[in-house]
């Protein structure tokens, strides 16, 4: 099975254990990511795919990643950072995106816990879309920190 890049921005709900997301998927082509603006407003929290294979966009990710977080319109908002592919031979590992996104620091733990004021909830799961494996992990961290 070939998974297609998103083209056009979808919606969708997923449900993980008693809680039902209502997910936007935006893509991330570049005609895609100038139309995430218009988004912000009624995010709850952020949910950023890498495909950890492609390690020749990682800077282009970074940039995107960097930017994403400082908007002041997602201060507060958290941000949960999928590493896709981890099926694929050449997918680099958590702490590998990690150094290359520039996040080590920023990462809060994968432990809810009540954060110091100011302190953006943010962590990375490692996961496969594709085997629909390591992201409910993921999800049901960002739950925490929803309203």
């Amino acid at each position: 099975m070939i998974h297609e890049p998103t083209r056009h921005p979808q919606c969708e709900e997923l449900v993980i254990g008693n809680v039902r997301f209502k997910t936007h998927d935006l893509g991330g082509h570049q005609a895609a990511r100038r139309l995430w603006k218009q988004y912000y407003a009624g995010v709850d929290g952020v949910v950023f795919l890498v495909d950890t294979v492609n390690s020749e966009r990682f800077h282009e990710v970074r940039e995107e990643l960097e930017a994403l977080l400082a908007e002041e319109a997602l201060a507060n908002v958290p941000f949960l950072i999928l590493g896709n592919k981890i099926d694929a031979p050449g997918a680099c590992s958590e702490l590998q995106l990690k150094q290359v996104l520039n996040i080590e620091n920023m990462c809060t733990g994968k432990d809810a816990k009540v954060l110091p004021q100011g302190i953006r909830p943010m962590e990375v799961y490692m996961c496969s879309v594709i085997k629909k494996g390591g992201y409910t992990d993921g999800f049901r961290w960002l739950a925490n920190y929803l309203n």
